[in-house]
């Protein structure tokens, strides 16, 4: 859609087509809103887009894909894209997750959840009770969750219908809402390596350990792997945006990209529309922004400006790191018979939240070989980065540190694949700048974390703001970081604002 197609009044503008902003959207759509989708990249989804190289498209970021089952009410991704009619084929993984973890510790996250557990007690026979009642009390939050539409937790009629609906699953949610996993999972187990391997767990997808993840989090990941599973999209994790914007414009609404906002226009204190890198501006009903909240409040609002809820807000939660990506194309005899798609290296527990400390693996032509030529497969892996890493160097040394940092990584993939550096044939590196550039999120971060221990998910906010009118959606806000915690967000977000706008 370009520009001069595009109308200057919608019901509601969405700044960014991540999968947050792309539910929002599309949920609105559906209830017949005139929506506007500007994204100032090429495609569609953020990190979670693509890109093709020689042959190869790679996922920006990780292909651990949640939100795909066929049944419940959390199989969110489903859920968005059956809203405007259009549907994905997926590939299920048997197993999220293969652990090479410190002291031995090489355990597989298996789909089927007693041979999981079974793997795990077997690890640590002395706590066979303990790991039970853990894991078994992330399904009583999973089974909360698990009943009722999960929507905007911000409007009253919805909370009242829903308690009706469902008062105990409803009782058991707000039990857990102020508790952090590594609370519920030290009153059961004792074993220090143990802990440790649940931090692991948490931090795999939190970038924080269980003492500062949400039990509600940690209960629907933990379960929803073993109730919908993992399901990778045919084609690479880029179909989920991609099918999400032709749903949307399906619908009869619009995106527009290589569409920059530089500034939330506001009048008498209101969000009322957007100015474009351009110079074009749009008007609105409601304003989304799908950006961070530091770019939201920092950068497209005036800094001098910041409410004191968002200030509050900053003194709770920090940015996460960014990440150190390493896209490899490599011949398919690199990999052993039975490499699994995904993985998670580390050699010292004291290294997990260090810089390029734990090693994230996913080789996804190992459930859609048409990612790749033929006879290859892709190997992406990505590990913790600061942006702080990366600054004040000249094109020479960035580009030298770049290769340092891929030998270094590709010498530790060598535990795990031992014929990696002769089955090489392509390579490309990114970083937290690379991150920034193309994404536009703030230092590259991938979203806020708790800057120290919280009650659970109380300290998250929700989709409305202090700005009259303006609405964030993605991992700044309620339930956090993941895509199916963001698609979670999306469905928040638009039916708070479609309630706002009389739609539902």
């Amino acid at each position: 859609m370009t520009a001069s197609q595009v109308a200057t009044e919608f019901d509601v503008i969405v700044i960014g087509s991540g999968i947050g902003g792309l539910v929002t959207a599309t949920q609105l759509a559906a209830k017949g809103a005139s929506v506007l989708v500007l994204e100032r990249y090429l495609i569609p989804g953020g990190s979670s887009g693509y890109f093709d190289r020689s042959g190869y498209r790679f996922d920006v970021g990780a292909s651990m894909i949640f939100g795909f089952g066929d049944r419940g009410t959390t199989n969110l991704l489903t859920r968005a894209l059956d809203a405007v009619n259009v549907s994905i084929d997926t590939i299920p993984d048997p197993v999220q997750i293969h652990y090479h973890l410190p002291n031995g510790l090489d355990l597989q996250v298996h789909r089927d959840y007693e041979k999981f557990l079974n793997e795990l007690i077997e690890k640590f026979p002395h706590e066979a009770k303990g790991v039970r009642q853990f894991y078994d009390e992330c399904w009583k939050v999973f089974n909360c969750l698990n009943v009722m539409d999960l929507l905007s937790l911000e409007e009253p009629r919805y909370l009242t219908r829903v308690f009706f609906q469902h008062p105990f699953a409803c009782l058991g949610l707000v039990k857990y809402l102020p508790q952090n996993a590594g609370d519920i999972a030290r009153r059961y187990i004792r074993d220090r390596q143990l802990l440790q391997f649940i931090d692991m767990e948490c931090y795999c997808w939190s970038v924080v350990p269980a003492d500062r993840t949400p039990m509600i989090n940690a209960g629907m990941v933990f379960s929803d792997r073993h109730y919908g599973g993992i399901n990778y999209p045919k084609g690479g994790v880029g179909q989920i945006a991609q099918t999400l914007a032709e749903g949307l414009e399906k619908a009869g609404s619009q995106i527009q990209y290589k569409a920059r906002v530089t500034e939330i226009l506001t009048e008498h204190g209101k969000a009322v529309g957007v100015k474009l890198a351009s110079g074009e501006t749009y008007r609105a009903k409601r304003i989304v922004s799908n950006a961070t909240r530091w770019d939201t409040f920092e950068k497209l609002l005036p800094r001098d400006r910041l409410p004191n809820s968002e200030k509050k807000w900053q003194q709770r939660y920090q940015q996460s790191p960014s990440f150190l990506s390493l896209h490899l194309g490599v011949k398919a005899d690199a990999l052993p018979l039975g490499t699994e798609c995904h993985h998670i290296l580390l050699e010292d527990w004291d290294n997990m939240e260090s810089e390029q400390g734990t090693i994230f693996v996913s080789i996804p032509t190992l459930l859609d070989p048409s990612l790749a030529p033929q006879g290859h497969h892709i190997i992406h892996t990505f590990t913790p980065s600061w942006i702080s890493e990366w600054q004040n160097l000249t094109s020479s040394e960035y580009e030298a540190k770049k290769e340092q940092a891929a030998h270094r990584l590709i010498d530790r993939l060598s535990q795990l694949f031992p014929n990696l550096d002769q089955a090489l044939d392509f390579q490309e590196v990114g970083t937290p700048r690379t991150h920034r550039r193309f994404l536009g999120r703030d230092n590259g971060t991938y979203g806020p974390i708790p800057s120290r221990k919280l009650l659970g998910l109380l300290g998250m906010p929700f989709n409305r703001t202090a700005v009259p009118n303006l609405y964030c959606v993605g991992d700044s806000t309620f339930p956090g970081q993941g895509l199916n915690a963001v698609a979670f967000s999306g469905f928040a977000c638009a039916h708070r604002v479609a309630v706002d706008l009389g739609l539902s």
